[in-house]
This record gives C-alpha cells, structure tokens and sequence, in this order.
C-alpha cells in the first residue's frame, strides 16, 4: 500500500493535473482504493445525506467496454482502475441511518434526531427531481476534487470526465433509476506528465469585496 506523502496541502493542490496517459501495467490493490474512498467520503454533504455513491472498473474488459461508452477516450483502459461517482436522487431514503447514527455516538440527542428525520425526508421527498439531482451534483463534485487530491498525496494520478454516454453507462452496469452517473475518475500511475496549464489571474475572478 502507498503511505501518504509527507507534503502540504499547497503542493499537492500545485501538482495535481488532469493525465489522459497511463501505465497500463500498473496495478493499484483494491484494499488501496478503498482506503482512499474511506477517506474522501469524509467530504460535506448537503443535510450530512451523503448522496453520493461508486462503482469502481478495475477488471480489463470491463474498461475497454467503458472506453467505448467514454467516447473512446484511452485513460478509461489504461488507468488502473475507475472510480465512477454517481448520485442518489431519493438522498433522503439514508436520512434515518445518518440520523440515529449520529445519536448512537452522542452527537445528537433522541428529540433531535427524531425532528431531524422527520424534516429532512419531508422536505427533500417534496422537493422536484431537479433539485434533488442539482444536490447530489453539487456534492459528486465535493466529494470528486477530495478524491483528487488523496490520490496526489499517495502519488497516483487522476482525471475527471463528464464526458460519456450515460445512458449506455445507466445500461451497461444496471444501475437503478434511483442512481444516476455524474462523473468518471481514471486513476493510477501517470506514463506522461500531464499538459501544464494556466489560470486566469485572482483580480479576473475575485469580482469584489461587499
């Protein structure tokens, strides 16, 4: 397993780039990956709901099939595996586990539990799909850049894609319509360091003070 590396947050933030080429000889252990999900899925969700959910491509067959969902985009089947970040739009179905998980270890009272359930599932179960998608979005993406940047710090390489078929995606792996795909993760060992790119300077998008 690789340790994480002794740099600060500033210099992994610094050396993360999007790599589109890979060792595809390279293997990361699954224990591995998992650790790193256990980690990034300490991310801020909206209500604490947490809805977001994985599936992880490792198998060679499976990647070659989802290069072909990607558009053919090679780092599908190079990377070592990819971690795929789908939402959950029914997020309020875990409000009672997250609820009285958080009074089992004393972190909120029964009465407030209780009250916490109660108003979180009738407020997003009455709210319009879009909202609830546009929630387990906004989250995907928190959760996505944590992701990242655990994967820098242990020394393996990444990129994000929202570019696929989703449908094919929602039919190749039988997801339930209560899932749906959001983004795609390639990870592992860079075989080409990654194009460096620029940004637009701090006064072009701080617009003011207020």
């Amino acid at each position: 397993m690789t340790n994480a590396s002794s740099k600060s947050l500033t210099e992994i933030i610094k050396e993360r780039h999007s790599v589109r080429k890979y060792d595809s000889t390279y293997k990361i252990p699954r224990i591995e990956i998992e650790d790193m999900l256990r980690e990034a899925i300490l991310a801020p969700s909206s209500s604490n709901l947490q809805p977001w959910r994985f599936i992880v491509v490792e198998d060679q067959t499976s990647k070659k099939e989802l290069r072909a969902i990607a558009y053919n985009q090679e780092q599908v089947e190079t990377a070592s595996a990819v971690i795929a970040v789908l939402g959950d739009i029914e997020m309020h179905k875990s409000a009672e586990k997250v609820f009285k998980s958080a009074n089992e270890s004393g972190f909120m009272t029964e009465e407030n539990t209780k009250k916490m359930i109660d108003n979180t599932v009738n407020l997003y179960s009455n709210a319009p799909n879009e909202i609830r998608k546009n929630i387990a979005t906004y989250d995907a993406g928190l959760i996505s850049m944590q992701i990242m940047l655990i994967a820098k710090d242990r020394g393996y390489d990444t990129v994000p894609m929202s570019g696929f078929d989703k449908k094919k995606f929602m039919e190749k792996f039988e997801i339930p319509e209560r899932f749906f795909p959001i983004v795609l993760i390639p990870l592992g060992k860079a075989m080409e360091p990654a194009h460096s790119t620029t940004r637009l300077p701090l006064e072009d998008v701080l617009l003011k003070y207020v």
